[in-house]
């Protein structure tokens, strides 16, 4: 594991010691792997949610207008109920 050091103006390194100090993380380690690790997964679902937004509004398809439209539907629920829970 390679390791990497950081500089935090003080009211950063406050709240990363008031997170560790509430138990919430064991170690400033685990706290920037955590974020670390949230991020990646936010710009996954982002590069997701526009593929399927380009695929969405791209005309060619062998499907019926009504698939496309309860496909799309779907689509954008899901995208609404990921956005909701950020």
């Amino acid at each position: 594991m390679q390791s990497m050091n950081i500089s935090l103006p003080d009211p950063l390194k406050q709240f990363v010691d008031s997170q560790i100090a509430q138990g919430r993380y064991s170690s400033t380690s685990e706290y920037m792997r955590e974020l670390i690790r949230a991020d990646e997964k936010l710009k996954a679902e982002e590069q997701l949610e526009a593929k399927l937004l380009e695929g969405l509004n791209s005309s060619e398809s062998q499907l019926a207008k009504e698939d496309w439209k309860k496909i799309r539907n779907a689509a954008l629920n899901i995208i609404e109920s990921r956005k909701a829970k950020r």
